[in-house]
């Protein structure tokens, strides 16, 4: 995979996990709202484009403990992924350095 490749898997994660925290937060902030239907994020993989959240509507009530864990999940994703970024941003900037020279 090229450095790009690389960078561009890890923003799309970011995204992705962004997304994740909205609908959290949603949740929390629907939690007690009658008939409110939870919203669950599910991340599917894109052929070469990196990582997509689909969010959708379930029947379940919304658990305080289930969104909390979820969005310590996401924020420890998002930070692995930013990490990534960095690194692949970092090499490319060291490529382009060796070229120049």
């Amino acid at each position: 995979m090229s450095i790009s490749g690389i960078t561009n898997t890890a923003l799309s994660e970011m995204r992705a996990q962004a997304t994740r925290v909205g609908a959290i937060a949603n949740n929390i902030a629907n939690s007690s709202t009658p008939a409110y239907a939870r919203l669950n994020t599910s991340l599917t993989a894109v052929a070469s484009s990196g990582v997509q959240a689909v969010v959708s509507p379930t029947a379940s009530d919304v658990d305080p403990a289930t969104e909390v864990t979820d969005l310590i999940e996401a924020e420890q994703s998002y930070k692995a992924n930013a990490v990534v970024f960095e690194t692949g941003a970092d090499m490319w900037e060291m490529l382009m350095s060796i070229k120049r020279d």
